[in-house]
């Protein structure tokens, strides 16, 4: 039987009264009430707090009605939503309860994901949770830092782009804290290598980054055969990323198998259902506008979702892990002998000297007049996107002997 029904307000205040001034024991207090340990504290918190106030009235409150305007509003969300999964040409193919209600509520709206559900079945738009196993992932690593998940995802983010972009993402495996995300048109190294230096310079440098076996990230032999002789082995070449990164001070750590990396695959999915309903909803068609859904999504991922794995939210375990000492990121510095942050994150050529102490650069002729003839000399090239322009910086002898710009219509064919 419920307390309010066995005692009044007074017998109960005279039971905790007696315990607050000691003369009654806990165990003597719960044998009274007949209630379990946590009710007890809970209500004994609640008298001390306001022993005047104190009340064990129980008020019974029927829950609101939603108005009309509410329900017009869920109705057309709701039908929204079944919209984008009839699209062929969106890759969207389930309901998302939880993002019709954060998007009523950005609107005014404030109703439960229950109220939404129920309105769903009424309109035909419900589809029943596949049965599925729990995920046993669980954090492996002990610090922030101790490993970065780097992934990317070429998708069509808008039906109304017209192509597809790639979300380039990199994710901390202590704290699930998204520690950087951007879309670029295209794939390709200078992308990854802008990634890995933002990442460095906002948060420190990592002490290893995961990645899978893409080209970007590693050199793979296919294999020697009878019609191919292959002289280079796997990893035998280290690729333009993977030189930037343990240049830094990082090393890098190769998954096995898809499966493997899940852990950045979860936010993917889970960004990829939000940022497609958005850019669908408001007909988005430029990476800029993409950019901002995008900005506001990840803020939302690291600041206020309760991470089912670590049931925390991202930013505040990410914190609470740096404030405590419990982190592996490095402040960044530049290592010697180089001197600028574009000997770190470059692109790097080896290339020899002619007896006229030139060197060719995919048929651009430079001149490095203090170099020797015949000398070898490790050529760093920075692509300035926003200027249009290319950043040339020579070395010779852990010194550097040449600092040039050259126009991008120096170098037709180089695509980065």
């Amino acid at each position: 039987m419920q307390l309010h029904k066995r005692f009044t307000t007074e017998q109960v205040k005279a039971i905790l009264n007696g315990y607050q001034q000691g003369n009654l024991t806990v165990a003597e207090s719960l044998a009274l009430l007949e209630v379990k340990p946590a009710t007890f504290f809970l209500l004994t918190k609640k008298y001390r707090e306001n022993p005047e106030s104190f009340s064990i009235a129980y008020k019974r409150q029927s829950p609101k009605k939603v108005s009309s305007r509410t329900e017009k509003m869920i109705k057309q969300a709701i039908l929204d939503d079944k919209q984008l999964i009839q699209n062929p040409k969106i890759p969207v193919w389930t309901y998302n309860y939880s993002a019709i209600k954060d998007r009523l509520r950005e609107e005014g709206v404030c109703v439960s994901v229950p109220t939404i559900i129920d309105r769903a079945k009424q309109y035909g738009c419900y589809q029943p949770r596949r049965p599925h196993k729990h995920h046993d992932r669980e954090v492996i690593t002990t610090a922030v830092g101790a490993l970065i998940q780097h992934d990317a995802s070429h998708h069509l983010w808008s039906p109304f782009a017209g192509e597809k972009w790639v979300l380039i993402t990199s994710i901390d495996d202590f704290s699930r804290y998204i520690l950087y995300a951007n879309f670029v048109k295209t794939e390709s190294t200078w992308a990854h290598i802008v990634a890995s230096r933002e990442l460095m310079l906002s948060f420190g440098v990592p002490l290893s980054y995961y990645v899978d076996s893409l080209r970007v990230f590693r050199f793979v032999s296919s294999g020697e055969s009878f019609c191919v002789e292959q002289h280079l082995k796997t990893d035998e070449v280290n690729p333009q990323w993977k030189q930037c990164v343990q240049t830094a001070g990082s090393k890098v750590i190769y998954a096995l198998s898809p499966q493997a990396k899940g852990k950045v695959e979860r936010p993917y999915r889970w960004m990829q259902d939000r940022i497609v309903r958005t850019c669908a909803l408001e007909r988005l068609s430029h990476i800029e506008e993409a950019r901002q859904v995008l900005r506001y999504e990840v803020n939302r991922y690291n600041h206020h979702q309760v991470h089912s794995t670590t049931q925390q939210i991202p930013r505040i375990r990410f914190m609470n892990a740096i404030k405590t000492g419990q982190s592996l990121l490095r402040p960044f510095a530049i290592p010697k002998p180089y001197t600028h942050l574009d000997d770190v994150f470059c692109l790097r050529e080896k290339r020899q000297t002619n007896s006229y102490r030139k060197i060719f650069l995919w048929n651009q002729e430079i001149p490095v007049p203090k170099v020797d003839p015949f000398e070898n000399v490790n050529v760093h090239i920075i692509p300035y996107t926003k200027a249009q322009n290319i950043g040339i910086r020579i070395w010779h002898a852990n010194n550097l002997v040449l600092t040039t710009t050259y126009p991008n219509s120096a170098f037709p064919k180089l695509q980065f």
